[in-house]
């Protein structure tokens, strides 16, 4: 996929984190694609679900899989502004999601690649491709604006 499609669905991610912060949420967004096409958006909800299980891949995980029928993800990357958690990179694992693709690195629970790092592991019935870095800057700044914001 060239770099010009893979912008594309981190601005579409980047979308869903505007929709996020617009609802007092933590501004965070993912798409999930499959075969060049967007199949599920989503973003952060658990302060207006009062749920900790509501952040934004989760909730993409679940309208793909009622998209596609199941919970098996094989063909779908996801595109997420930040590096997933451990709960949703533990997600996107069970799903089968082919590739992760994020923004922002999150350096105090990511788990793909900077406190954790989950696809290391060996043994796994299944691994992700990761790339980080896509669209970085617009999505640290998103997130830092946000908590800057909170503080004042």
């Amino acid at each position: 996929m060239c770099k010009s499609e893979n912008e594309t669905f981190m601005f579409a991610a980047l979308e869903e984190a505007e929709k996020a912060l617009h609802y007092g949420e933590v501004p965070i967004g993912a798409v999930i694609v499959k075969s060049g096409r967007i199949i599920a958006r989503a973003h952060n909800t658990r302060e207006t679900s009062e749920d900790v299980l509501g952040h934004a891949e989760i909730n993409a995980i679940r309208k793909a899989s009622e998209i596609l029928g199941g919970w098996r993800l094989t063909d779908c990357d996801i595109y997420v502004t930040i590096e997933p958690c451990p709960m949703c990179t533990g997600a996107l694992y069970q799903a089968r999601i082919r590739k992760i693709y994020y923004g922002a690195p999150d350096l105090k629970s990511g788990a793909c690649q900077s406190v954790m790092r989950f696809f290391d592991v060996k043994g796994l019935n299944h691994y992700c491709d990761v790339e980080s870095g896509l669209l970085e800057i617009r999505c640290i700044q998103l997130l830092k604006d946000f908590f800057n914001k909170r503080r004042r």
